[in-house]
């Protein structure tokens, strides 16, 4: 490992790692060289599968969420925490990065800790409207924190968005890149697509919603319901599902059901409308592509954020919010049947959501980083 360079850092969800690795990009797209750069999650983490895929360097340390009450589990996750911020410590000690940049999460921890002890400079990014702990704790010792809602509680904040990968940049919502991105995936051009995704890991009341409401909707021809169940899931799911159909030639529904969607972004392309989560990385891609939405926040989220993150989006028209508890196949098939038959509708929602998202985040940020680069480098040129 190449003393020197930038440390990012976080993860645990794809929500995390997304972000991360946008920035990272970003950076390399300013002039950075790649090998500059090195990644530091959890070795339980998606980022143990998205960072090799991205071709940067990827170290692991010890680690795993800490869950909010007194278990067994909770104390051996609390060791691995302080052994994973020892490594860490002795991470940034041995590698000197210029900047520690952390997107969050437990697994951002030890070397965003670790700079803050050895006076390297931090640059924290909060995509969610409510810092989260690790946000809270590390924000304080920042050089700035990029945030990507108005408003979010942190110090030396700076108004940035979420940073979105270049996928999603790339997609095109006009009539002939709907229809490229449907051939990419392989779905029909004459049916509505509506997309049920939980996020990377999943949700369980949201796949148990999927299978109702594609069982309410049989006998639909029109309709192609694409089921990102999650990784976490997927295998009971698909046991659910043995009495679904796939395309069967025109006869009735089309359900697709896949585990996690590395095209994503061409979904959210295809999809006429998405039914989410409201996790900061899925705002910001429904956004930046323009793509109506059903949101489904999770109860009990840290700081309620993902109720504050589904109201930015409903507060300008762009989607519709359903509370969990009443995330019902009805519901559901309510909500949608009404905005599947309002092609209007679904375009002012698009157009709204279009209006707030920020694709140029992740340059915001790495600007960030390159300055807290450039500013410690003329300190050290005063001290010596």
């Amino acid at each position: 490992m190449r003393r020197g360079g930038v440390i990012v850092t976080g993860g645990g969800t794809a929500g995390h790692v997304l972000p991360a690795l946008a920035v990272a990009r970003a950076l390399v797209a300013g002039g950075r060289h790649q090998a500059e750069i090195t990644y530091v999650g959890a070795a339980r983490g998606m980022e143990a599968r998205l960072v090799p895929e991205s071709g940067f360097s990827l170290v692991v340390l010890p680690g795993q969420g800490i869950e909010r009450r007194v278990s067994r589990k909770s104390a051996s996750a609390a060791a691995m925490l302080v052994l994973g911020c020892a490594q860490g410590l002795a991470l940034v000690a041995r590698r000197r990065p210029e900047v520690v940049l952390s997107v969050g999460g437990y697994a951002a921890l030890p070397c965003a800790l670790a700079a803050a002890v050895l006076r390297v400079p931090l640059v924290v990014v909060n995509v969610d409207a409510v810092p989260g702990a690790a946000n809270r704790l590390t924000g304080r010792f920042a050089t700035a924190c990029a945030i990507a809602l108005p408003g979010t509680p942190l110090p030396r904040a700076v108004l940035t968005g979420a940073p979105v990968r270049p996928e999603v940049l790339a997609v095109d919502r006009t009539p002939e890149g709907r229809a490229a991105a449907r051939t990419l995936l392989g779905l029909p051009e004459g049916r509505l697509v509506v997309a049920v995704t939980g996020g990377s890991l999943g949700a369980r009341r949201l796949n148990l919603a999927a299978l109702g409401l594609a069982r309410a909707w049989a006998k639909r021809s029109d309709v192609v319901v694409v089921h990102v169940a999650g990784e976490r899931d997927v295998d009971w799911v698909r046991v659910q599902a043995r009495d679904l159909k796939g395309d069967d030639g025109g006869a009735g529904l089309d359900y697709r059901l896949v585990g996690y969607e590395d095209r994503l972004p061409a979904l959210f392309s295809a999809a006429d409308v998405v039914v989410a989560r409201a996790g900061a990385s899925t705002i910001a891609e429904l956004t930046v592509i323009g793509t109506p939405s059903v949101l489904v926040p999770l109860p009990g989220a840290p700081g309620n954020h993902q109720r504050l993150n589904a109201e930015r989006l409903a507060g300008v028209g762009a989607a519709l919010i359903v509370e969990d508890a009443a995330a019902t196949p009805e519901e559901l098939a309510t909500a949608l049947d009404a905005l599947l038959a309002d092609e209007e509708r679904r375009r002012s929602m698009g157009e709204a959501a279009r209006r707030i998202g920020r694709p140029d985040a992740a340059e915001r940020v790495a600007s960030l980083v390159e300055e807290a680069a450039r500013s410690a480098r003329r300190r050290a040129g005063r001290d010596r």
